[in-house]
């Protein structure tokens, strides 16, 4: 089975979104990020990992270590939905092939118009497909 499809499942049941998936090679470290609306806290990862932990072992699944946590605050956006939620907030995104000679850019996030994410840069509107966004970041404020 399909391991992200499986850990998405899981974590879904329990009343989580899963944000991002990160293996190390070889699948010896599995980090997990998961959201809710309200937030994530300690018990909330330590509710993910346990069962998360059972699943492993019923499945057969070789790992040294997992991690569950928040996304934090320079949360990846790796769904169209996330585009769409946090419209507004500075991002800084990279594309997989390069517009006019440029991979990386920020800006304000202005929001998603199909499969199109749209980006208010110091240049202008930018609009990259979904697809070649190989990926985003919201840009913390302190």
């Amino acid at each position: 089975m399909d391991l992200k499809l499986l850990i998405e499942k899981t974590a879904e049941g329990l009343g989580f979104e899963v944000i991002d998936i990160e293996s190390s090679p070889r699948g010896r470290l599995l980090r997990v990020f998961i959201d809710k609306p309200e937030g994530i806290n300690v018990e909330d990862c330590a509710t993910v990992s346990n069962q998360l932990t059972r699943l492993f072992e019923v499945e057969n699944i070789d790992y040294d270590r997992l991690e569950v946590s928040s996304p934090g605050l320079d949360r990846p956006l790796t769904k169209l939905a996330h585009f769409e939620r946090f419209a507004g907030e500075e991002v800084q995104l990279r594309v997989r092939i390069p517009v006019s000679n440029q991979r990386n850019f920020s800006g304000t996030l202005t929001g998603v118009d199909g499969e199109t994410v749209i980006l208010e840069t110091a240049t202008g509107e930018q609009r990259f497909a979904f697809d070649d966004v190989e990926r985003a970041r919201i840009v913390p404020k302190f």
